[in-house]
């Protein structure tokens, strides 16, 4: 079996880079979505992906963990380059990170238990009484009543299947998890709560997360960083206060137009 680095990741400095993404094109039919893309995510930072609809936000992130397939460029996690590691060792980094899609993505004909149990019964060989205290154990640490374990995803509110999905993508304690417009569809308070649980996770666990968002109050509140996509690149990456003073007409729009002032009016400085 391939010997890869299973060091727990508190004992890695911070700083240190786990998704490496060199000039990297993506496309569909003849439209390059993305066409020339470089960015790199720290350990232990949360990372906001932002860009107008259509700027390849979500294409990025799936192109990183492989659901979509790029036309030029080098994608590597933990180090590895993906286009040449072994079918096994992807499988095993691919355990190393969790996944959140948006709309949650839950299973609908399964339970949240049940859903939050299928990455288990995939990649480990637990008892069932095992497998259903770990299943419990991830519902609270999202902050769900265990009474939600039986319930379907149809009995769910928006707030609770996103928490819901959160727990699945935690299933495997990974060291990176993926975000996709987690608070997309929550009402302001929901959003915030949301957020807050993502920063304390973060804290608690040591995560890296790599969140696809459009919520000024989420780059505001909880991300370390952010990349602005457009143009089919990266526009610009780094602390909020650095992108509000691009002079990019996108950027300047986004970051000190009307929502912008009006994020700022209600608490949070977008």
């Amino acid at each position: 079996m391939d010997q890869m680095d299973r060091t727990p990741p508190e004992s890695h400095a911070r700083g240190e880079t786990v998704i490496s993404v060199e000039d990297l094109a993506v496309g569909f039919g003849e439209r390059l979505v993305i066409d020339g893309l470089s960015l790199d995510v720290q350990r232990g930072e949360i990372l906001g992906v932002v860009g107008a609809s259509g700027s390849g936000k979500s294409v990025l992130m799936r192109t990183i963990i492989g659901l979509i397939r790029k036309r030029r460029g080098l994608v590597r996690v933990f180090g590895h380059d993906m286009d040449r590691v072994s079918a096994q060792r992807r499988r095993f980094i691919e355990r190393r990170w969790g996944i959140l899609f948006q709309h949650g993505a839950l299973f609908s004909s399964l339970t949240v238990k049940q859903n939050i149990q299928f990455p288990m019964r995939e990649y480990l060989d637990l008892s069932p009484p095992l497998l259903e205290e770990m299943a419990m154990l991830k519902l609270q640490l999202v902050g769900l009543k265990p009474e939600a374990a039986n319930r379907m995803p149809s009995e769910l509110s928006g707030g609770m299947i996103k928490r819901a999905a959160l727990a699945r993508a935690l299933a495997l304690d990974p060291e990176i998890v993926f975000l996709d417009e987690p608070t997309s569809g929550l009402d302001p308070i929901g959003a915030g709560d949301f957020d807050e649980l993502i920063a304390t996770l973060r804290n608690t666990l040591g995560l890296t997360v790599f969140m696809v968002t459009h919520d000024l109050d989420s780059l505001a509140g909880i991300c370390d960083r952010i990349a602005a996509l457009g143009e089919g690149r990266v526009l610009s990456q780094g602390p909020l206060e650095q992108l509000k003073a691009e002079p990019h007409p996108w950027l300047q729009a986004y970051f000190n137009g009307p929502r912008a002032r009006a994020s700022h009016v209600h608490g949070k400085p977008a």
